[in-house]
């Protein structure tokens, strides 16, 4: 039994009185203080970790004025705050031990869109990808591009003045920014806006903080200008955040923007932003080219960038090979074919953009043109790739790449310091020969990619920060990369800001360094806002050091390697944010879409699972040796010490509450398995986790009833009408929900094992099965219903049978059997390996008899895939890869799809988990002439029993309004709709009172007859 866990870390006692006097002075978002939201805001995708005192949640400017004004109190005067955003950072540009203050939960509205004038203003929580879906109704976007668009907030954009791939062409963040509404250390709410010399100088004669500042920012501006010529590069990604080159705009008006862009929180709280707006290019492709080698593509970058298309690309053969097994090849793999000529090392990606379809052609001709002369002929191939779809899908890729680069093996795992230097475009070939010999010269393994165009190389060194060799190496190559960047006339920060790599700034920026402290004294004098970034107000203050604030690996080294790898990659997320995706038809991760808490989402119970593991590890306790005693064990033996455990108030503020509550939520979708870039599996550590937990502690009631019913459906079914009888009406739904239960559904009257048995399909034992011989194992198949599709939908499974038999197969269906899925799910691991090795055992003597294995439901069929790995070697197919691979025996009648429209609704496991399924559902309606669209939804909100849960109900009918609404209400009397997933048409049936067909149905009646068949009795 684990024992009773206690973070280590307290709030302090001024945060305490501070979040009091903040509800008192009236500020309305929300507060949070326990040790579980601390730990979640305590890392970000940096090497770094620091735990906040609290966190901040404002839902106005209001709020953000009555902070400042909290703060400015004597009695908080010790207190400093750091504004964050998608906490996506690189360097810890959010990471405090004072108070976060997170705008992206609340303040996420677009307040006005002007599209005459092409200029917009959002709140700082709105996050990029957000604000464009918004915008494209008008052709207009927003064009800063960076790879977390779809979860970095405008807010966060503007603090790092960020930008990406098409710099060039669009510049970046600051390049944009027409207006910022911020609120000053003393609460001051100002609009920041550029000003000619009659509104600079009425500004300068005010006697408040806001005089002050453009006083001060003017007067640098004007006595240092050539001093600041001669420092700042004439680079593309010029040294952003207090930007002393750009304060006079090419106009002559005075920017105040220039110094607040890339300021990192450190100078004011962002509020709303005016941005300036760009038409949306009516034509674009991309040459996707193949090197042998990465150097040569570098060098061919230049000679793409002289052709003028509008970015260059470049992937190194780490990053395309990690590219190769992740959830978006499947999309774009025609585009990069393997060569005969040699194994591709490089690719570059050139953009070409055009007002009209002719323009395009002629850009694209001239480019392939140059490309095929033979003194430019050094690749070994390219592909064109046209088309929104095609174009977005590669660009997917390419935003992925940083996530992949985690997505290794062991402990050593490539990690963000030094990964966004940028050089004048002509040195980079030099430059990053140079770079990779000493990355080679450390002993170092790498991948490396970036924007050539703009001369930004992105790379991150594979380290093991347990090590103390390894921890020495970021000061050692640090140190080596900022002299051989300044050695080519670059800097250090291209894009992703400086946060703790702010010690170099005094040595980037020189005598002006003292200018960037006079302008951080005038905002901020008691260095309050985010304190040690960019630059301190004066000298006794000094900057954050890369190796002095605390790092993740001091955590790992506590949990060690083994207990690390043995949890599914929770220890090792490295805070990508993938799964903060904002778009609500994108799977991952619904919980964190429905709640808009961090806690709740794959990073955030990555966090908790490893913070909960260094607790165990500080105790002695190996959480594994605790699972395997628990299986042994009897459940009724240790009743009456989780009954005590349970009710002991001194159990309240175990840590391991925290965490479970975060467990609660999640719908074990799999869809981070699948789409998160590291590969992190929260229900597979869930389980682990529960299991644990509820040794110590008594489960609710549900849990075994859930656990329990697939073996207890077929004594349900049998008493059939009294089972309908509780679930159909207003007493039994009641007693239902005292036991934790909801929207159940009824069970037919139709049985499948007795319809079966009339239409002649005999169950697939072993010993008949190897008694067929080989041609009439050939043309048979064996369908795997589980218990829910069995007794809640057997339709399906008579329709797959008549379909088999169109198709001139003999059917099987397996017996009767436990999948286990549901056991999994809620931790009972020690009954799920018994009842999965019995499964495997049937399954796989099937399987060697050779005959093709095919699951119902996509969610259960998975599981054979992924709890079941290890256990069974048999692969049961998802009915269209198995209708993919029998097209021949398909034959649509001609009238079948006439006049109708076929949209499909794919489960969110089957989308993220096997990625090939869509493109294989269109395979096989295709050949049934039929054109299949695919709709584009996030998940139902039923995900298994999840939906059944009346705790979770509130959650699953968000999730469903989300987006399967829309799709279900927008549905007319000639589309024909249909859902893979059992649990996804529950849900439909539930909420919206309509039946959708499983994909099998629907082939099944436009399919060909070749055989009479006896039509089931549903009577």
């Amino acid at each position: 039994m684990i024992p009773r866990l206690r973070p280590n870390g307290s709030i302090p006692l001024p945060a305490v009185g501070f979040f009091q006097r903040l509800v008192e002075a009236g500020f309305d978002g929300d507060i949070e203080s326990g040790a579980a939201s601390r730990t979640v805001f305590s890392t970000d995708n940096s090497i770094y970790q620091v735990e906040p005192a609290g966190i901040l949640f404002p839902k106005g400017v209001e709020d953000l004025q009555i902070t400042a004004a909290v703060l400015s109190e004597p009695a908080f005067r010790g207190i400093t705050v750091a504004p964050r955003g998608g906490g996506t950072g690189t360097n810890g540009q959010s990471l405090t031990s004072g108070i976060v203050v997170d705008c992206s939960r609340h303040m996420n509205s677009i307040l006005e869109i002007d599209p005459i004038r092409k200029i917009v203003r959002v709140q700082a929580g709105v996050v990029k990808d957000q604000l464009n879906q918004a915008l494209k109704p008008y052709g207009l976007f927003f064009a800063p591009e960076l790879s977390t668009s779809n979860r970095a907030t405008i807010g966060g954009m503007v603090s790092t003045d960020a930008c990406g791939q098409g710099s060039c062409l669009y510049g970046k963040t600051s390049n944009h920014v027409l207006g910022l509404r911020i609120v000053l250390a003393d609460g001051s709410d100002w609009w920041s806006r550029p000003l000619d010399e009659a509104a600079l100088e009425e500004i300068v004669a005010r006697e408040d903080r806001v005089g002050e500042i453009h006083r001060i920012v003017d007067r640098i501006a004007r006595e240092k200008l050539d001093r600041i010529a001669e420092i700042f590069p004439k680079l593309n990604r010029y040294m952003t955040g207090y930007d002393l080159a750009h304060i006079r705009r090419s106009d002559g008006r005075f920017d105040l923007n220039a110094i607040l862009c890339g300021s990192e929180g450190t100078l004011a709280m962002i509020a709303e932003a005016e941005l300036n707006l760009l038409p949306i290019p009516a034509h674009a492709a991309l040459i996707n080219i193949r090197y042998g080698d990465f150097n040569t593509a570098l060098e061919d970058a230049r000679t793409l960038v002289a052709l003028k298309v509008a970015s260059v690309e470049t992937v190194d053969e780490k990053v395309l090979g990690l590219a190769r097994s992740d959830i978006v090849w499947t999309g774009i793999a025609r585009f990069f074919p393997d060569d005969a000529g040699g194994t591709t090392n490089g690719i570059n990606i050139a953009e070409v953009l055009a007002d009209d379809e002719a323009e395009l052609e002629r850009k694209l001709a001239e480019v392939t043109a140059a490309l095929d002369t033979g003194a430019n002929a050094r690749h070994l191939g390219y592909t064109i790739a046209r088309g929104h779809a095609d174009v977005e899908a590669i660009w997917s890729m390419r935003k992925r790449a940083v996530g992949l680069l985690g997505n290794v093996e062991g402990p050593v795992r490539p990690v963000a310091f030094v990964e966004d230097t940028a050089v004048p475009p002509e040195n980079l070939a030099a430059y990053i020969r140079e770079f990779r010999a000493l990355l080679d010269g450390a002993g170092l393994s790498y991948g490396m990619f970036g924007h050539v165009d703009a001369g930004v190389l992105h790379v991150r060194p594979a380290l093991d920060l347990t090590r103390n060799d390894h921890v020495r190496l970021v000061r050692e190559v640090s140190d080596a990369v900022v002299a051989l960047t300044r050695r080519y006339g670059g800097v250090l920060w291209g894009e992703h800001g400086k946060g703790v790599r702010s010690e170099y700034v005094p040595e980037f920026f020189g005598d002006l360094y003292p200018s960037l402290q006079e302008i951080k004294r005038a905002f901020d004098p008691e260095n309050r806002l985010n304190p040690g970034k960019i630059a301190t107000p004066s000298g006794g203050q000094a900057l954050l050091k890369i190796d002095e604030v605390p790092l993740r690996g001091d955590i790992d080294r506590i949990i060690g390697n083994e207990i690390r790898a043995a949890f599914d990659n929770a220890a090792y997320c490295n805070g990508n944010g993938a799964c903060f995706d904002f778009d609500e038809t994108s799977p991952m991760c619904p919980s964190y879409k429905a709640t808009r808490d961090r806690r709740f989402s794959p990073k955030g119970r990555a966090a908790l699972m490893r913070e909960w593991l260094r607790l165990l590890a500080e105790k002695g306790i190996d959480p594994r040796q605790e699972g395997k005693r628990l299986r042994q064990s009897v459940p009724l033996a240790s009743f009456a010490r989780r009954a005590f455990n349970s009710l002991n108030p001194q159990n309240r503020d175990d840590f391991s509450h925290e965490v479970r509550v975060s467990m609660d939520t999640c719908l074990a979708c799999k869809a981070c398995a699948g789409q998160c870039p590291v590969k992190i599996s929260v229900p597979a550590f869930r389980s682990k986790f529960l299991e644990l937990y509820y040794g110590r502690y008594l489960r609710p009631l549900k849990d075994p009833l859930v656990a329990a019913i697939e073996t207890t459906l077929p004594l349900v079914h049998r008493i059939r009408p009294a089972y309908n009888l509780v679930v159909g009406t207003r007493a039994g739904r009641m007693m239902m929900r005292v036991a934790g239960l909801t929207s159940l559904p009824r069970l037919p009257a139709i049985s499948l094992a007795k319809e079966a048995a009339r239409l002649g399909v005999p169950l697939a034992t072993p010993r008949r099965i190897e008694a067929l011989s080989p041609r009439e194992r050939e043309q048979s198949v064996i369908f795997v219903a589980d218990a829910f599709t069995a007794y809640f939908d057997p339709e399906v499974a008579l329709a797959a049978i008549g379909l088999a038999r169109k198709m001139g197969l003999s059917p099987f269906l397996a017996a009767s059997h436990v999948n286990g899925k549901a056991l999994h799910v809620h931790g009972y691991l020690g009954r799920f390996e018994a009842a999965a090795g019995r499964t495997a055992h049937y399954l796989q003597r099937l399987d060697d008899a050779g005959v093709a294995l095919v699951g119902l439901d996509p969610s259960m069929t998975l599981a054979f895939r992924s709890e079941y790995k290890g256990i069974l070697k048999a692969t049961i197919l998802l009915p269209q890869e198995w209708l993919v691979a029998n097209l021949g025996r398909l034959a649509a009648s001609p009238s079948a799809a006439k006049d109708k429209s076929f949209r499909l609704m794919a489960h969110c496991t089957e989308r993220t988990n096997a990625p090939a399924s869509i493109a294989q559902w269109k395979r096989v309606f295709g050949s049934l002439g039929i054109d299949l669209q695919a709709a584009e939804t996030g998940c139902c909100g039923m995900a298994g029993t999840f939906g059944h849960e009346a705790r979770n109900r509130p959650i699953a009918e968000r999730l469903y309004a989300m987006s399967w609404k829309r799709e279900i209400d927008a549905a007319g009397d000639t589309d024909s709709l249909m859902a893979t997933g059992y649990s996804c048409r529950s849900q439909v049936k539930e909420i919206d009172n309509k039946r959708l067909p499983h994909p099998f149905q629907v082939i099944d009646k436009i399919i060909s007859e070749n055989a009479d068949i006896p039509q089931p009795d549903v009577t």
